[in-house]
């Protein structure tokens, strides 16, 4: 299971381009809404119906927590507590994290990308602290995954496809959606 994190003012193309490769690749996704409704609006005024509230998320069987970016989406995903506990618990299990676009500056904030290689949005670098901060569209140090915006979004995705299944399913989706 993967949780894909929906805060108010997320950015839509970093949540639904993974959301929609990593389930074309069979792998079982959930938006998970951050406020107290199902419905919450995106950056550019585009409403997602999420699949679950934060509160009935199960932790225990996710896999991966994704952020993805946006503005104010990534500072409300920052601001909420239970979900940075939740962060901290992966990363102190090795549980895989992904975060794009402004997203990163939440891992960075949080000291967690301490002597990893790390991306994110052009001029957020200072967020990064004590990365070694790379200007790649999508870097994978271990159990972190970073990504750098929204034209980025469909590499990202495949990337988690790729971590969360085999090759050959990454290659086939890939040709399936015409993806270079």
């Amino acid at each position: 299971m993967v949780y894909i994190h929906l805060a108010e003012g997320f950015e839509e193309t970093e949540a639904i381009t993974p959301t929609d490769i990593l389930r074309r690749g069979g792998v079982e996704v959930q938006l998970v809404s951050m406020t107290n409704n199902l419905a919450v609006t995106g950056a550019h005024g585009i409403k997602l119906t999420a699949d679950i509230l934060f509160e009935d998320a199960d932790y225990d069987s996710c896999e991966m927590i994704v952020l993805p970016g946006g503005m104010p989406g990534t500072l409300n995903l920052q601001q909420h507590s239970k979900l940075c506990d939740k962060i901290k618990e992966f990363a102190l299990k090795g549980k895989f994290i992904a975060a794009i676009c402004a997203a990163p500056m939440i891992l960075g904030e949080m000291n967690l990308l301490e002597n990893r290689h790390a991306t994110i949005y052009p001029e957020m670098e200072e967020h990064l602290k004590k990365a070694e901060v790379l200007k790649d569209a999508v870097v994978v140090d271990d159990n972190i995954i970073t990504s750098r915006g929204p034209a980025t979004a469909a590499k990202f995705g495949y990337t988690l496809l790729m971590l969360l299944t085999d090759e050959e399913t990454a290659d086939d989706t890939y040709k399936g959606m015409l993806y270079n």
